[in-house]
């Protein structure tokens, strides 16, 4: 049996869609402990910012409270210290077998945390375990991706519609569609971050999130880095819902916060055209 630590980082969170991901969470959870596959359970909630701390602890309390083998704790009075720095506050504190980065728009399957689990307990080479995705409306989210180019990051965010679909077999290449469907394929590139399920030792050897990057990329970045060192695994059996959008459809404040971790992600590990 596993101690699985987990954190969730939220800013101004809905608080509505947040208690549905806990409810998701917390049925995984209670499935993955009938199964014997864990026996303690760190959860570390960290408040970046919220607009009523009232409601966001009665939400939390209200899911979570009940379980004897979990301990919830809420991490505030930080600030705003960006998405990966959050992460590393209980990251790097947890002395956990399993550690799950998830986003608080993220519905877990109810076996997804015993998937997890089971598949890192038998495959010794794997650091990282990344689900099969859906959106809401049950198409699929590919969340494995090849190294990111110029190209493919002004396709995905900032092109007109007409030009997407002229490179969708360029774009359908770089997501991986091909290659991630029914069976597990271990080498994985890129992980998107809405649900990394890894071996925390592996983690805190590479020093969790890297603080160059407060918003956009910090998966990015991380899945290079855990790649240098295990293998990076896509695993059908865990499945998710993510709810989410892309930096263009959010503001010119995301934008900018898009393209400034972009630039610092490419000065670090290469730039790539095409």
């Amino acid at each position: 049996m596993s101690r699985v630590s987990i954190s969730i980082v939220v800013y101004r969170p809905d608080v509505a869609a947040l208690t549905s991901t806990l409810r998701s969470l917390r049925t995984a959870l209670e499935t993955a402990r009938e199964a014997g596959s864990i026996n303690y359970v760190l959860l570390d909630l960290v408040d970046n910012g919220s607009e009523d701390e009232r409601l966001l602890d009665a939400a939390v309390g209200a899911t979570m409270d009940g379980l004897p083998w979990l301990r919830l704790q809420i991490i505030r009075g930080h600030g705003n210290i960006g998405y990966g720095r959050g992460h590393n506050l209980p990251i790097l504190a947890s002395d956990a077998t399993y550690h799950l980065i998830l986003n608080p728009d993220v519905i877990l399957a109810p076996d997804a945390i015993l998937e997890s689990v089971r598949f890192l307990d038998t495959q010794g080479d794997v650091g990282l375990v990344a689900p099969r995705g859906y959106g809401p409306d049950g198409e699929r989210h590919y969340l494995c991706r090849l190294y990111p180019t110029l190209w493919v990051l002004y396709l995905r965010g900032f092109a007109p519609a007409i030009l997407r679909r002229s490179f969708q077999p360029y774009m359908d290449a770089h997501e991986m569609r091909e290659v991630t469907g029914e069976e597990v394929v271990k080498g994985i590139p890129i992980v998107h971050g809405c649900y990394m399920f890894t071996r925390l030792a592996l983690l805190q050897k590479v020093g969790g999130f890297s603080p160059d990057y407060f918003m956009y990329f910090e998966d990015t970045d991380l899945s290079i880095r855990l790649g240098r060192l295990a293998s990076l695994a896509f695993v059908p059996r865990v499945n998710i819902v993510h709810f989410g959008g892309g930096a263009s459809r959010k503001g010119l404040r995301h934008i900018g916060l898009f393209l400034r971790s972009a630039f610092t992600f490419f000065q670090t590990h290469g730039w790539k055209l095409v």
